[in-house]
């Protein structure tokens, strides 16, 4: 897979990028990631990317030409069809399902908005995509961009054990188990006894409880799309009886 991203801040990437998962995804050849700094494609001679809107108002927004001429750029270079994401807060909501989705792609070009944002014709006739992280405002795109890329990188065929991925939180739909490890005491606070039982069929129930409760609990939304068994059903009932109990 090929990942670029336009910014005027490539430096912001240079230390989450150089570690964890995603270094390893580059060092062992499966995605190749490059940082793209949106000015050089900004004539004159300060290479100024943004200007006031029309219409009047605060801020200031990214010029067309220098986005045009950067992902035209890249794509010349591709060769194929990358698929052009602009970080957004009007984007569709970033998820695990949009994570796999992007995962399958060959090339994907991100764009980092910043400021007031970007001229729309941008968005009209280049972004494919746009997707946002959250309700809530950031100073600009590339701490979205660098989620969703963490999030794209790790599900690289060949980068983590297949079964530990499908164990990961939102990958069954629920949120994951509670996890322990040694010692089996710790400042008077025990690991659950049938995780030290060695009996794997109990420890699997168990942990599909527990998520099913956290889920409950924290996330009832998550249970509506969750692929359910009728013993998971019948537990939920339960605890819907002790909470009105």
């Amino acid at each position: 897979m090929k990942i670029d991203v336009v910014t005027i801040f490539p430096q912001m990437f240079q230390g989450p990028f150089q570690e964890s998962m995603v270094k390893r995804a580059v060092d062992r050849g499966l995605v190749e990631i490059r940082l793209v700094n949106l000015r050089d494609f900004a004539p004159g001679k300060h290479r100024q990317v943004d200007d006031a809107p029309y219409g009047g108002g605060k801020g200031m927004i990214f010029k067309p030409e220098p986005l045009f001429r950067a992902v035209e750029a890249l794509k010349e270079q591709s060769g194929g069809r990358p698929r052009v994401i602009l970080m957004s807060p009007r984007g569709r909501l970033f998820n695990q399902d949009l994570a796999r989705e992007l995962a399958a792609q060959e090339h994907l070009i991100f764009l980092c908005g910043h400021y007031e944002g970007v001229d729309e014709r941008v968005r009209l006739a280049l972004v494919d995509d746009e997707i946002s992280i959250g309700d809530y405002i950031l100073t600009g795109g590339e701490l979205a961009a660098m989620v969703v890329i963490d999030a794209v990188v790790r599900l690289q065929p060949g980068l983590l054990d297949e079964e530990a991925v499908q164990e990961e939180s939102f990958n069954s739909g629920l949120l994951e188990y509670p996890q322990y490890t040694r010692p089996p005491v710790y400042r008077g606070l025990e690991v659950p006894p049938v995780l030290l039982s060695g009996n794997h069929g109990e420890i699997a129930r168990w942990r599909r409880r527990q998520a099913l409760k956290l889920t409950w609990e924290r996330r009832r939304d998550l249970l509506k799309k969750a692929n359910l068994l009728a013993e998971d059903r019948a537990y939920l009932e339960q605890l819907e009886k002790e909470n009105q109990g």
